[in-house]
């Protein structure tokens, strides 16, 4: 009887471990690597700046900013400037961190430094 359940609880644990090994993407960690490395923060001062200037944080701005991330990246830059006509976002790409934020307003103002490069939302 004992013998039963454990082989039948093998056959049952052996479709999971033949689906893991074949995962090309290196199994679920790196999968979940990957998807958090998808994600973009913002720092406590970051997140001040965009409450003081009624930037909405809204999930299809995250999905850009997340997406200028990645192209960064994939160019090797450090630190960026994601903007478009109505807000912008230094972001430190190695951790994906949302530095500072401005109004298009304030843009026109200031002088960006300490950037390798910019990506329009």
């Amino acid at each position: 009887m004992i013998e039963k359940v454990a082989q039948g609880a093998a056959a049952r644990q052996a479709p999971y471990t033949q689906q893991v090994k074949s995962n090309p993407q290196g199994g679920f960690g790196a999968m979940l690597q990957g998807e958090l490395q998808k994600q973009v923060n913002f720092s406590k001062h970051a997140m001040c700046r965009a409450e003081e200037r009624g930037i909405q944080l809204t999930p299809d701005l995250m999905e850009k900013l997340a997406g200028s991330v990645e192209k960064a990246q994939e160019k090797g830059a450090k630190n960026i400037l994601a903007f478009d006509a109505t807000q912008a976002f230094i972001i430190n790409v190695p951790y994906g961190r949302v530095i500072t934020t401005m109004s298009g307003e304030e843009m026109k103002e200031n002088i960006f430094t300490n950037i390798d490069g910019a990506v329009l939302l």
